[in-house]
């Protein structure tokens, strides 16, 4: 029998101490992070932002909700940093609130790359599946997609709506010099955005290209229904068409000088076909753009907060969503290069440029025929 030694057992103390205080200060978030739901869902940040400092009363007030849960709430946030107090008192009626100035991009600003509150948009439809998640984790299988709800998808969307619409045109697109030069020329290019949920990626082209014509297909029939109000509301007119469909369905090879996909492979239970799909969609001479998440090159534990992030998405939504059709690769948010690089040339692609694009997120992939 081997008996623990003095180091070990110390060792096996502050391990224990840092778990416990990574479990209390993760539940602190998470309690937060619903709060900021709470603020967002009743009009409470918007409230604060228009009235100026305000109390719990002209709060209660402004946003038609109860007075104790408006105090409540507003004390929740100071303490957690949120808002700050502008009028000190000991007696709580009298205190007044106003939201932090640097913290109104993040909760208000849906313009803004820095605007994360759709992150909270989410958790209702994570924690509703969470019953099925473990059905699918005792039985194998997966969790469609459209069963974590429209405020999951509409996290999703608000998310990546600000980068498509301040970077796509601006950035990532000039990286691809002949691909730019020539959504710019005539006869009008035709643009394929595959997987193009709500529609803002393929709106963002339309709008940064006044001559291309864009098509959007994705299969969730509410994501289109989102897509085609979207794009009304931008006033791109006939130039940009959405259909729920499938891009692998013919009558439509050889016809597109660009062929995009936008974090939407690693959720696929057949990325393989969807890139061999791609590649029959592009014209002689056009481009397949792909953007996934910029994940470690190589499996590293414990891992930095980007890769907790990605594998936390990944076991809650993006393996399940991309195991409910098989036969299923089940790939995961967690797609490096490398698993990329292996689709593509199972799909037909001769090799894959990482574009020398700057983000936060995603890495960006030219597939080469």
């Amino acid at each position: 029998m081997t008996l623990a030694t003095p180091t070990r057992t110390k060792q096996d103390e502050e391990q224990r101490g840092a778990l416990v205080e990574r479990i209390f200060y993760g539940g602190i978030a998470v309690l937060e992070m619903l709060s900021i739901y709470v603020g967002d869902r009743l009009g409470l940040y918007r409230t604060l932002a228009d009235g100026g400092p305000l109390t719990a009363s002209k709060l209660a007030q402004s946003a038609g909700i109860d007075e104790r849960y408006a105090r409540e709430w507003l004390e929740q946030q100071a303490v957690a940093g949120v808002l700050e107090v502008e009028t000190e008192s000991a007696d709580g009626a009298k205190r007044t609130y106003r939201l932090a100035p640097g913290h109104a991009a993040a909760l208000l600003n849906g313009d803004s790359v820095n605007y994360l509150l759709p992150i909270t948009w989410a958790i209702p439809g994570l924690a509703a599946m969470l019953p099925a998640l473990l059905t699918a984790y005792r039985r194998g299988g997966g969790v469609p997609y459209s069963d974590y709800g429209p405020e999951f998808r509409n996290s999703i969307a608000f998310l990546n709506r600000p980068m498509f619409l301040n970077q796509l045109g601006s950035q990532w697109l000039p990286a691809m010099p002949d691909v730019d030069r020539r959504l710019r020329a005539d006869p009008p290019a035709r643009v394929a955005d595959v997987g193009c949920g709500t529609g803002w990626s393929s709106i963002a082209i339309a709008k940064a290209y006044p001559m291309a014509r864009v098509d959007g297909f994705d299969l969730d029939e509410p994501s289109i229904a989102s897509a085609r109000e979207n794009a009304a509301q931008a006033g791109i007119g006939d130039r940009l068409k959405f259909e729920a469909r499938d891009a692998a369905a013919g009558g439509r090879a050889g016809t597109y000088d660009l062929v995009t996909a936008f974090e939407t492979i690693h959720d696929m239970s057949d990325p393989v076909s969807v890139l061999s799909a791609m590649r029959a969609l592009v014209a002689p001479g056009g481009a397949v753009l792909i953007a996934d998440e910029k994940v470690a090159e190589a499996f590293t534990a414990p891992g930095d907060e980007l890769e907790r992030f990605m594998y936390g998405w990944s076991i809650l939504h993006c393996l399940p969503v991309g195991r409910v059709h098989p036969p299923a690769l089940g790939t995961g948010t967690v797609i490096g290069p490398e698993i990329l690089r292996r689709y593509a040339s199972q799909a037909g692609f001769s090799g894959v440029e990482i574009l020398p694009i700057e983000h936060d997120f995603w890495r960006f992939y030219r597939l080469l025929q």
